[in-house]
């Protein structure tokens, strides 16, 4: 048995789950389309249309694209931007997405140049943007910072940070991957956050648990164009009804429980804070997620979840990742419907347990 088998033999096992929503199955999955949906014929019409009026509305935007996948929708909007500027300088922080996970796709199809802004070990601030004295193209704000642990600016940081671009011709656009859970974190609408931005991109199977699929919201016609770039880009699909009806079952469905989620994860930090051989980070979460650093080797933890899986049918993530410290480990914890079924207690005896602490 390899170990991707002996992994996937121990999760069926499983009958709790630490993270997120829980399992996805393919049964979960096709039950969030319901039967009466209208199809769409590439991509227009039907059940698209309707999820794209939906978005445009929660985040009070005049239009709305759906895309097969962030990537895309990404690319798409920052070269729209960047054309209609003549300019091709992108500033992000360097744990941006495009920059570590895309293959650097926005400059070799778009002819785009990233400038990392800032360090990687914290969020951006005004300060590094006023030293950029380059014109750019469109300043990418991530919302809230995932390799951070879930961290975001304040609220007027935020804004000011938006000023900045706006005084310079820059497009400000939003990498709003998770603006669920960072509204929840602002104890904003989503609408709220996104009026700060020309435009704003928003995923489907993070947060919310829908089937793989975006949208990106802004004017009309930096959408028009992005509908182009979703046509060159191979998005257009004969049919991407079934993503489009999973998307707005699971927006209606999980969109009001974020500030549950927030709260329970806040719960869970506190408990988590005072585990021996745990370090919240951030500590208290600013939104429904956040990463533990955990004083054990890879091995020794890896070795805990499987035991955890075997003895007690609990999963959580079966690999950490690694730190600048082998005797420290990090995992991210997503706090969704699955999540709230683990009281404090007992989240912080499984820590424990994984970091050689169990009660005697």
């Amino acid at each position: 048995m390899t170990e991707h088998e002996d992994l996937l033999a121990r999760r069926a096992l499983c009958t709790r789950f630490l993270a997120g929503h829980g399992p996805a199955t393919a049964a979960s999955m096709l039950a969030a389309i319901p039967a009466d949906t209208q199809l769409d014929t590439y991509g227009q019409g039907g059940v698209v249309a309707e999820l794209e009026t939906e978005v445009s509305r929660i985040l009070n935007k005049p239009a709305a694209v759906f895309l097969p996948s962030g990537t895309m929708g990404q690319q798409a909007v920052l070269r729209v931007h960047a054309d209609q500027r003549q300019r091709r300088t992108v500033l992000f922080h360097p744990m941006c997405h495009l920059e570590r996970h895309e293959e650097q796709a926005y400059q070799r199809l778009h002819g785009l140049t990233g400038r990392p802004v800032g360090d990687q070990n914290r969020l951006i601030t005004l300060a590094d943007l006023t030293a950029v004295a380059e014109p750019a193209a469109a300043l990418l704000i991530e919302l809230p910072q995932r390799d951070l642990g879930g961290q975001q600016p304040s609220f007027d940081e935020l804004a000011a940070q938006v000023g900045w671009a706006r005084e310079r011709g820059t497009a400000a656009h939003l990498d709003g991957a998770r603006l669920w859970e960072s509204a929840a974190g602002y104890g904003r609408s989503p609408a709220e956050i996104a009026d700060l931005f020309d435009t704003a991109y928003v995923s489907f199977y993070k947060g919310i648990g829908a089937l793989p699929g975006c949208c990106v919201a802004g004017p009309a016609d930096v959408i028009s164009q992005v509908r182009e770039w979703r046509r060159r880009m191979g998005g257009t699909l004969h049919g991407l009804w079934p993503n489009a009806a999973s998307a707005l079952s699971c927006l209606a469905e999980r969109l009001p429980r974020f500030p549950a989620y927030l709260e329970h994860a806040r719960a869970l930090a506190g408990a988590l804070a005072a585990t021996p051989g745990v370090t919240v980070v951030p500590d208290p979460p600013q939104v429904p997620m956040m990463h533990l650093l955990l004083r054990v080797t890879a091995d020794g933890y890896a070795a805990a979840a499987r035991r955890l899986a075997t003895e007690r049918g609990i999963w959580i993530a079966p690999a950490s990742m690694t730190t600048t410290d082998p005797a420290v480990q990090r995992i991210e914890l997503s706090v969704g419907d699955a999540t709230l079924g683990f009281e404090p207690g007992e989240v912080s005896e499984i820590f424990a347990g994984i970091t050689g602490h169990e009660a005697a």
